[in-house]
């Protein structure tokens, strides 16, 4: 697959007429931080496609970008940012469950993103838990790994499989290492 183009369409928080548009959507899911953003920017090849915050936390709705006009790529706010307090998590958390169980947003896959360097959380486990529960087709993206040596990744790769129980896909949104298979991965679920 080759991204010619990219744009931000809308933000949504529930029910929207973008929501039965028939292209097929790829959703990117994951805990606050873990760089959703950086990995759209960097399968889009553009820096800012996305806005990115050092802040966890920043994105609240639910952004749908349109990819070479065939389809959409749609970035879920981040789950189980501690700072935004319980309320403020729980209502990101239900966002992101509409979503992914409503049944009027169909994604032809989600990209469950979680950092390369950290233990998978419990976050992560429900949310593994949760898509397959909803018969979503999932992939689970390692982010960050061109932070670990040769033997650690190695180990956490294992670790991160274990834990969430499916095959896992090594990323680096920084050096784009891990783009072309996630980008074939995209191109076969959108088939």
């Amino acid at each position: 697959m080759e991204v010619k183009s990219a744009e931000f369409v809308t933000g949504i928080i529930g029910t929207d007429p973008i929501l039965g548009d028939p292209r097929p959507q790829v959703a990117f899911v994951g805990r606050s931080n873990v760089g959703k953003s950086s990995v759209i920017n960097s399968l889009v090849l553009r820096k800012s496609l996305v806005k990115s915050s050092s802040m966890p936390g920043k994105t609240r709705e639910i952004n749908f970008f349109v990819i070479n006009g065939d389809r959409f790529f749609v970035d879920l706010p981040g789950y189980g940012f501690a700072r935004m307090g319980a309320k403020g998590a729980e209502k990101i958390r239900k966002l992101i469950l509409w979503y992914i169980g409503s049944g009027e947003a169909r994604p032809k896959l989600v990209v469950l993103i979680v950092d390369a360097g950290v233990t998978p959380m419990p976050q992560d486990k429900e949310m593994a838990d949760i898509l397959r529960a909803e018969n979503c087709p999932f992939v689970i993206l390692a982010n960050k790994i061109d932070r670990l040596n040769q033997t650690e990744r190695s180990h956490n790769l294992r670790a991160i499989e274990a834990a969430l129980g499916a095959a896992v896909v090594p990323y680096s949104a920084r050096t784009k290492w891990g783009r072309e298979k996630l980008l074939e991965v995209i191109e076969g679920a959108c088939k």
